[in-house]
């Protein structure tokens, strides 16, 4: 990457809204799992440490969505905290009898999620 790129990179880091942030990571951890789907059997030793990264994502997210001090609605709180459940089962699942087509929800879920967090 180019110096001029770099420090682009680094003014558009800095320059992100929270809710941007949360957008660009949830991103992140969706493409760690689309590459490992789509190179399922190269890419398979990854798995766990790509999974790792989007609990620790996931955690973050419910955790401050449903603190009391959320000005979010009641009802939003209790979605988040029912998809980050879903998203918890489902990557317990993957860890424990992993196949390429359980990452689909997990990445489909962080799309939609950071989708909604850039309107």
């Amino acid at each position: 990457m180019s110096y001029g790129a770099n420090a682009y990179a680094r003014v558009a880091q800095t320059a992100l809204t929270p809710r941007g942030a949360e957008a660009a990571v949830l991103i992140k951890a969706a493409g760690r799992l689309q590459a490992i789907q789509a190179d399922w059997d190269n890419q398979r030793p990854a798995l766990n440490d790509a999974l790792n990264f989007n609990q620790k994502v996931w955690t973050i997210i419910a955790g401050s969505a449903t603190e009391p001090e959320n000005p979010l609605p009641d009802s939003i709180k209790t979605s988040i905290a029912e998809l980050s459940t879903f998203v918890f089962k489902r990557m317990i699942d993957t860890m424990i009898e992993p196949t390429a087509e359980k990452l689909t929800a997990l990445i489909n879920i962080n799309h939609q999620i950071a989708a909604g967090l850039r309107t």
